[in-house]
């Protein structure tokens, strides 16, 4: 988007599969600080001379130590919250299949305790370290110049987390999906990562109660897919690309977003309503202030298996308000979730992000 609109951009990553050629300790102390972050991303902010660094993922080999060179060379830094590390060391503020908020605003020695990070005490020892020294050094409250938040709910999440709310700004995710003609619709669909905390177990068992020829196609991958795969109710289509997914959300009754945790902005909402899709989602977190239940789609409790039965059951019979609901959640995505709107935004937290360095 930023390139499409005359804009150098250069890209700074590193991949997770390094991690196999270092050792354990190495890896430890990168996750806390890594040196060669620092040096690499000196070298690139000397060439490139940025007018801003904006931040997704540093975890774990990036690490904190890019804030500070950014820093060093008053370059502002904007960091999008995808999901909750700075505040929670599982990121997801989900425990044993609940959402859980016993470290936000503490320090998070809980999380250790309860082994968050993939079960491990030990790895999420590593985070909490990572993420009580930064707070002790002021990182997360002096170094990062403006945060972005994908929603309000987030904001008010991240600010009782100890994250300074006059630097949270509110811009949610978007897409570039052209309108299309429609096309007949029928039977349900989710698209996204097959793991607990996007309620899989719920769908699944959700799906075996649905009435003969009620049908729910899949589309994605990851560690529950067993439960999918050979569903009698589901048609597993696997990780698709784009278009294709597009194409599967034109022509689906509505999409299910049955997640058991706090969702920042989920992508395949706005994709679904791009596509002039409905969304059955988990009433928790911020899904009620992005699913305008009535208008853009419907809201059923989370974790409850009958709640979303009825709830598809409802759908199901209603064709005429679905078909509405989808005119309904295309409106909202052209004026609020294309590239245009969302470019406008973004400049916004840029310039604003500017000017407190300047200051």
């Amino acid at each position: 988007m930023l390139r499409s609109r005359g804009h150098a951009v250069e890209t700074y990553w590193r991949s997770n599969d390094d991690i196999a050629g270092i050792s354990k300790v190495r890896a430890v102390v990168q996750t806390i600080w890594s040196n060669q972050t620092a040096k690499e991303l000196e070298s690139l902010i000397l060439a490139f001379k940025p007018d801003v660094i904006h931040v997704h993922n540093t975890m774990p080999l990036i690490s904190p130590s890019l804030y500070w060179v950014a820093y060093k060379y008053r370059v502002p830094v904007v960091q999008t919250l995808h999901n909750f590390r700075l505040i929670c060391p599982q990121a997801l503020l989900l425990r044993d299949g609940r959402v859980c908020e016993d470290c936000v605003g503490k320090v998070p020695w809980r999380g250790v305790v309860h082994g968050c990070y993939r079960g491990s005490v030990a790895q999420t020892g590593v985070l909490a370290v990572m993420l009580s020294s930064h707070r002790l050094l002021g990182t997360w409250q002096y170094k990062v110049t403006r945060y972005i938040a994908l929603n309000e709910f987030a904001r008010d999440k991240y600010i009782e987390g100890g994250l300074p709310a006059d630097r949270i700004m509110v811009k949610p995710n978007f897409v570039d999906v052209a309108r299309h003609a429609p096309v007949e619709r029928s039977g349900f669909l989710f698209v996204g990562r097959l793991s607990e905390e996007k309620g899989i177990a719920v769908l699944m068992e959700a799906a075996r109660q649905l009435p003969m020829g009620q049908r729910l196609r899949v589309v994605g991958s990851g560690p529950l897919m067993p439960l999918v795969k050979n569903h009698p109710n589901v048609d597993y289509l696997g990780p698709l690309d784009a278009d294709t997914v597009y194409a599967e959300m034109r022509s689906a009754q509505a999409l299910i977003v049955p997640s058991i945790w706090y969702e920042n902005y989920p992508r395949t909402i706005v994709e679904a309503f791009a596509c002039g899709l409905p969304v059955l989602a988990s009433n928790l977190g911020a899904i009620p202030g992005i699913v305008k239940a009535g208008s853009t789609g419907a809201l059923f409790e989370p974790s409850n298996v009958e709640s979303l039965v009825d709830s598809m059951l409802w759908a199901s019979a209603n064709e005429r308000a679905l078909g509405k609901m989808g005119l309904q959640a295309r409106a909202h995505y052209e004026a609020e979730l294309t590239p245009e709107v969302n470019y406008q935004q973004l400049m916004a937290v840029y310039l604003q992000a500017q000017a407190a360095v300047c200051s």
